[in-house]
């Protein structure tokens, strides 16, 4: 999401001449973009594929074929759950920490093994003992699971956790083949899938997949005849691609001046454009344990400084929503909690919060902010915050920016490396909880150290508040919607007032796709279904 240099009108004319030329080529010679004779829909995407093995697959694009080539035990409809390969919503014991869970029965995987609960009971432990990335997503919650029939399936849990069946719906938590994964002990997959969806994998490489219909599948057929991925290597390939037809839905990565550029576009060249909000948020995260953020006074300042608008406009031109809670404004239990405690960078705020410090030019607030430099939205968005605070806090503030690669600061925030870190995160699964207890909770810690190990220390904030994990446990224990709703506006409010994580905005999904095209809607996780999508004659 990068902006360009300026450059004059007879360069932009020849640039254009060189990238249809090119386009054309890759088209009739088969490179990238490039589906002359194939009958597949092809989607044509920036993100880079490292695994689909289920046990292992962290990545958006893993995720979004694995929600078509498998199925889990629950899934949505709009914004219920539903049933997938459970027949029912769990049977519940009163305790809270038993699931009893029926399962269809007549369902094969993709090698003709037959499904049944002994072989759900596998693709769950093996989530767990493998190691692999989102293990701990159940490894931590799940004492026992097992098969009590060949259609029913029992888990046990540690603690109680309410939205336990929306985390069943996760996309790494398909069913696989014990057959094809048994041999395989603890060792990853990467290249293959073997499940139960609509699609089988067909062909995997460097530059994408291919996926296609499985005969044998227990529910509705796909409507088309197979799905081509094309991963593109810059968004600018994939841009064009889409402008020429050589894709029929683009997804991910482009950057704010091409979405605009498309959506302008779209009336005259019958394009469809479906936006959704976002499930990945963007949050400062604040080192507690580092001067001058050991001071709650600091915070506040910084957190009453922060125009989100301004931020939004400037680095995404207004293709992202301001936020103001770790919860994203689509959960209905979302607070806007920082623009009621501290404004939105107005100055009469910002003056009011400086009056409760000793922040001068003499003595001014020294930022030290870093981000990673291989996010492009995160140079510009450092480079924006850096602009506006000094603005509007002049010599009271001294800003430095520092930057390094994604992989080594997130190797490195559980040290404290980090004063203040420009991070992202994306729900696994969709419920509230998501975005409070992996950011506010602590496994052990006190208020003088702050936390020592848990999830606060892992994102390098060190926040440790006793209320916040009993908020957390009793929110997992509420079955009542309106209580437990309650119990998660405390916990946003609680944030608000330490300021440990500083909520900045939530990204928007936006897919286009071609006239032609039907049958592409997001779902609440901002994933969509390969099976309904067509093409009109």
């Amino acid at each position: 999401m990068m902006y360009r240099a300026g450059v004059s009108v007879a360069q932009r004319l020849l640039r254009g001449c060189l990238v249809l030329l090119l386009s054309l080529l890759l088209v009739a010679c088969g490179g990238e973009g490039s589906h002359q004779g194939d009958a597949s829909i092809v989607i044509g995407t920036t993100a880079r594929l490292r695994t689909l093995d289920p046990a292992d697959a962290y990545e958006n694009l893993a995720g979004l074929l694995l929600f078509n080539l498998g199925d889990r035990l629950y899934t949505y409809k709009g914004n219920d759950l539903i049933p997938q390969l459970a027949t029912a919503l769990p049977e519940v014991s009163d305790d809270g920490l038993t699931y009893r869970i029926p399962l269809r029965r007549g369902v094969y995987f993709h090698d003709g093994t037959p499904f049944n609960a002994a072989a759900m009971a596998f693709s769950l432990q093996r989530f767990i003992s493998s190691g692999g990335q989102p293990a701990s997503l159940l490894a931590g919650r799940v004492k026992e699971i097992k098969a009590i029939a060949d259609d029913l399936l029992e888990i046990r849990l540690r603690e109680p956790f309410v939205a336990f069946p929306h985390l069943l719906a996760f996309s790494g938590l398909c069913a696989v083949s014990p057959t094809a994964y048994g041999a395989a002990g603890n060792r990853f997959l990467p290249t293959q899938f073997v499940g139960t969806g609509p699609y089988r994998l067909a062909a995997y490489r460097t530059d994408g997949v291919r996926l296609e219909p499985f005969a044998d599948y227990w529910g509705t057929k796909p409507e088309n005849a197979g799905i081509r991925v094309q991963i593109f290597s810059s968004s600018a390939n994939l841009y064009n691609a889409f402008r020429t037809g050589a894709v029929d839905v683009a997804i991910g990565a482009l950057d704010p001046n091409q979405i605009r550029a498309l959506k302008t576009q779209a009336p005259t060249r019958h394009w469809q454009v479906i936006t959704g909000a976002g499930n990945a948020v963007t949050v400062l995260s604040i080192n507690m344990r580092q001067p001058p953020w050991d001071q709650l006074a600091a915070r506040q300042v910084l957190a009453a400084s922060v125009n989100r608008q301004r931020l939004v406009e400037r680095v995404f031109l207004g293709e992202a929503e301001p936020l103001y809670s770790l919860v994203p404004s689509v959960f209905p239990v979302s607070e806007p909690v920082f623009r009621d405690r501290y404004g939105d960078g107005h100055s009469s705020q910002i003056e009011h919060w400086l009056q409760k410090t000793t922040i001068s030019a003499q003595q001014p607030l020294v930022v030290n902010l870093w981000y990673r430099a291989n996010v492009p939205s995160n140079v510009l968005a450092a480079t924006v915050l850096k602009a506006s605070l000094e603005r509007d806090l002049g010599d009271r503030v001294q800003v430095q920016l520092d930057s390094a690669d994604a992989a080594t600061i997130y190797r490195n925030l559980e040290s404290g490396a980090y004063p203040l870190v420009l991070l992202d995160w994306y729900g696994d699964f969709y419920d509230a909880d998501n975005y409070l207890e992996p950011f506010l909770s602590c496994d052990r810690g006190s208020v003088a150290t702050g936390c020592e190990r848990g999830a606060s220390a892992a994102w390098g904030s060190f926040f440790y508040s006793p209320e916040a994990n009993d908020l957390i446990a009793a929110s997992r224990r509420e079955a009542n919607p309106q209580r437990r709703g309650a119990l998660l506006r405390q916990l946003q409010e609680l944030n608000a007032e330490a300021v440990a994580f500083l909520p900045l905005w939530q990204s928007e999904t936006t897919l286009f796709a071609q006239p032609p095209l039907r049958g592409l809607a997001l779902d609440v996780n901002q994933l969509f279904a390969f099976a309904p999508l067509r093409k009109d004659q």
